[in-house]
């Protein structure tokens, strides 16, 4: 479902930018860099996708994007598993399914249109206790009913024909699932945005978006661009119209136009193992467990890279900093954020011990690898190293609910009718992007009257 509530440029190829002088009496102490119809904040895959769908359906108006990193996709679109869901696990006739599906599909002809290499390695869903079974049986079935193409179930020894090493009672085999690197991706869509005419503004941290508050002197025509778009470095870009997809900050961004602070986002952390190089091979595809309805996460699994690694795991504990990559990141602002948030208590409370035992598996190697033993076997501590870690920006409610759908937003007064806050996007993302980008350049012409 929808809901709705009222610096350095450029990156390799990127070209440069242009000073431009917003049309408006200002102190010195804002520096107006540049002037566009529409403006995105957010360089992840979500907000650079949105742009390029924008500036191709759009292509009279002007666009720039603004990232506060020097690079994009810095965040999570450059630190998840980098796996092309196929759409099995989601409530049939969802959003959320079928936005999936359509982004499995819409990812693979665009990296073949751009000759972005990835690999159809495909996926089983592994079932290894008796009990699992007939959810795994349910999961197939759902599978069918998302039109996710090739599924089939399949017998311990089929199993075993495709992973030789792994041990299961029964699996799905989802042929089209892949792997692909998202920070290529991200750069191509950036690429496609700027030779369109779009411009990309890095380092550009958004600390405040207000109304421009008084017409420049003798001027008839009013106020051509009367949204003002502030850094924290005092830098200003003019607008007509602002899209943010700002990720895990964007309840803080949507808060700025009057939004309420619903949902939350609560950064958690994933902290992936790596198999060493002379074990790869006991993983061929993505070695995923049976999805218990209890948890609120799906669990670790086995996941190949392009670049030939084999990342396991990840686990799921609360960040204490929302760009939080390592155990030692601390933000005293973020924690207190999220732990005051009556959202999470209550989603600890009907978790405590999942949660318990996500963070006992953080710390014990040895506690990680017996869950990872129960697929395969051979398996042993000696086989792995601790690897990167990824944020996921969770937005929760009130209740401590997991939100999966699109949550837009706008605010109030005047600010309200010029920005569309995009305050959750349908996990996972990635895969969705383009399918994504759709929905959203959708309601932003709805809402800005875009012609």
């Amino acid at each position: 479902m929808l809901l709705r509530s009222g610096s350095s440029c450029v990156l390799g190829v990127l070209s440069p930018c242009r000073l431009l002088y917003c049309s408006r009496s200002r102190t010195a102490a804002h520096r107006s860099l540049s002037t566009s119809d529409v403006v995105i904040v957010g360089g992840g895959l979500v907000g650079l996708a949105s742009a390029r769908e924008l500036i191709l359906r759009h292509p009279t108006l002007s666009f720039s994007l603004l990232e506060k990193e020097k690079t994009l996709a810095s965040h999570q679109s450059g630190h998840n598993s980098g796996v092309i869901h196929s759409g099995i696990y989601y409530t049939p006739g969802s959003l959320k399914a079928k936005l999936c599906v359509q982004g499995a599909a819409l990812c693979y002809e665009y990296c073949d249109q751009k000759a972005i290499p990835y690999k159809q390695c495909g996926k089983l869903i592994v079932a290894v206790e008796q009990e699992e079974i007939p959810r795994l049986q349910a999961l197939y079935e759902r599978g069918l009913q998302n039109n996710v193409r090739g599924l089939k179930l399949i017998s311990a020894k089929e199993i075993r024909d495709r992973e030789p090493y792994c041990r299961g009672l029964m699996a799905i085999d989802s042929p089209y699932t892949g792997i692909v690197n998202y920070r290529q991706v991200a750069q191509s869509y950036a690429e496609d945005f700027q030779a369109a005419g779009g411009s990309v503004l890095t380092e550009f941290e958004v600390n405040n978006i207000d109304m421009v508050k008084e017409s420049p002197s003798g001027s008839k025509e009013g106020i051509k661009y009367p949204v003002a778009i502030r850094s924290s470095k005092g830098e200003e870009v003019c607008c007509k119209y602002v899209v943010t997809c700002a990720g895990l900050y964007s309840d803080r961004l949507s808060e700025i136009s009057g939004c309420s602070p619903e949902p939350r986002i609560v950064p958690f952390r994933g902290d992936y193992l790596v198999l060493k190089p002379e074990k790869c091979y006991l993983v061929k595809g993505n070695i995923y467990p049976v999805p218990n309805p209890q948890f609120p996460f799906l669990g670790v699994h086995f996941t190949p890279r392009m670049d030939g690694n084999v990342w396991l795991g990840p686990n799921a504990i609360l960040a204490f900093k929302r760009e939080g990559y390592r155990l030692c990141d601390f933000s005293a602002t973020d924690l207190l954020d999220s732990v005051s948030f009556r959202g999470l208590r209550k989603l600890v409370l009907k978790n405590l011990w999942f949660g318990i035992g996500e963070m006992y598996r953080g710390f014990f190697l040895s506690a990680q690898v017996r869950q990872l033993q129960r697929f395969i076997p051979d398996l042993s501590i000696a086989d792995i190293r601790r690897g990167p870690s990824g944020v996921r920006a969770q937005a929760l409610d009130g209740n401590g609910n997991l939100v999966d759908d699109f949550v837009f937003d706008g605010g109030i007064g005047a600010i309200a009718s010029r920005v569309l806050h995009v305050r959750n996007a349908p996990s996972p993302a990635a895969t969705s992007s383009l399918a994504i980008a759709k929905m959203i350049a959708t309601e932003a012409e709805q809402r800005f009257e875009l012609i």
